[in-house]
């Protein structure tokens, strides 16, 4: 038994009235000690759902980002002329509505956007379809492949994607303690904002409840983070909903200022007041094509309206009119498509070790 992690336990877990915030090196410790294995497994588990109960605080966020990022990995930096965007999005997957985030992806790398995921296999608590499985449907199967492999992919399609049971084994354990408590401790939270990439990026992270979003904006603040956005997205993924008014924080010009407020109506941009459900795995792959191929169906106006605002927010184009125009032009021309097929054939050759 450690008793330091014991002391972590006794401030956020002396409930309502005598419990105490972690600092941020308090935070890290915690929870490198629990990747290390060096706290006890009922340790773990009280001081897993004492946090989930007191709820963390944007400085504690920010120590347990440290712990990742003096454990975990990195994809380096590489060539671009666009900062490079991280998507963070629920490890636990999706249930309720069909995911766009890859074609999102495919279609920025096509226009020159860099792009980084992360995410694992299917894991508590929800059990959602993972965007591992996506990925696996469209052909490129990203669990094979080392970090170093990965950033070969990185440096030729301008698409990466960090995978923790291979790339950060250490944290595999704590994903038994998620199913057995069956809540997410605010690691799941501190997940959606990690950065995998050692250079200059552009955090963009789902959220559900209000909240979260000054946890987030403290947090990356205090990492120094400069550019960021958040986005009260489907299932709390970065995916813009359709069925309701988009509401989007950004970044402002100057650091520790309330964020900027975006409010996206879909109807006043020509789309559909409703949202493509999720059927089975198979079901969500069958529709794919035919987005990759450009076809007027419910998913392609979901990639439309999400591929318009994410090739604006990144710059390339000017407003969301002019960026769904471009996506649509993208789509329509093949280039989209053109990137899934050398992001297969890429991930393909280095995962079998073929010198290219």
């Amino acid at each position: 038994m450690s008793n330091v992690f014991r002391e972590f336990i006794q401030k956020v877990g002396s409930g309502n009235h005598t419990a105490e915030n972690l600092t941020r090196a308090e935070a890290a410790t915690a929870t490198k000690m629990m990747l290390l294995g060096e706290a006890t497994p009922a340790q773990i588990g009280a001081f897993l759902i004492a946090h989930r109960i007191k709820r963390p605080t944007g400085e504690e966020l920010a120590g347990m980002l440290d712990a990742y990022n003096e454990l975990g990995p990195k994809l380096q930096p590489i060539a671009a002329s666009q900062r490079v965007i991280v998507l963070g999005i629920p490890y636990d997957g999706r249930t309720r509505t069909a995911p766009i985030s890859q074609i999102t992806a495919l279609l920025l790398a096509a226009a020159g956007q860099p792009v980084v995921m992360h995410g694992g296999d299917r894991l508590p608590t929800k059990y959602g379809l993972p965007l591992i499985e996506i990925w696996q449907g469209l052909g490129v199967d990203w669990t094979a492949l080392t970090l170093a492999k990965t950033q070969q992919v990185f440096e030729q399609t301008k698409i990466g994607f960090v995978y923790p049971p291979k790339h950060f084994p250490l944290t595999n354990t704590l994903w038994e303690y998620r199913d057995q408590l069956g809540k997410r401790p605010p690691l799941a939270t501190m997940e959606l904002i990690w950065c995998p990439y050692a250079g200059d990026a552009q955090m963009i992270a789902g959220f559900v409840h209000p909240p979260t979003e000054a946890m987030f904006q403290v947090a990356l603040e205090l990492h120094k983070v400069t550019k960021f956005t958040f986005v009260k997205g489907l299932e709390g993924s970065c995916d813009l909903p359709r069925d309701r008014t988009a509401i989007i924080g950004l970044s402002s010009a100057a650091m520790s200022q309330e964020l900027e407020r975006l409010h996206l109506v879909p109807r006043e941009y020509g789309f559909t007041t409703k949202n493509v459900p999720l059927g089975s795995t198979q079901e969500l792959l069958d529709l794919l094509p035919d987005v990759l191929a450009g076809k007027s169906t419910e998913l392609m106006q979901t990639a439309l309206w999400n591929g318009g605002f994410y090739l604006w927010q990144s710059g390339i184009s000017p407003d969301m009119r002019g960026g769904i125009a471009k996506a649509a032009e993208l789509f329509s021309s093949g280039a989209v498509a053109a990137k899934l097929q050398e992001l297969s054939l890429y991930v393909n050759l280095v995962s079998t070790s073929i010198q290219i």
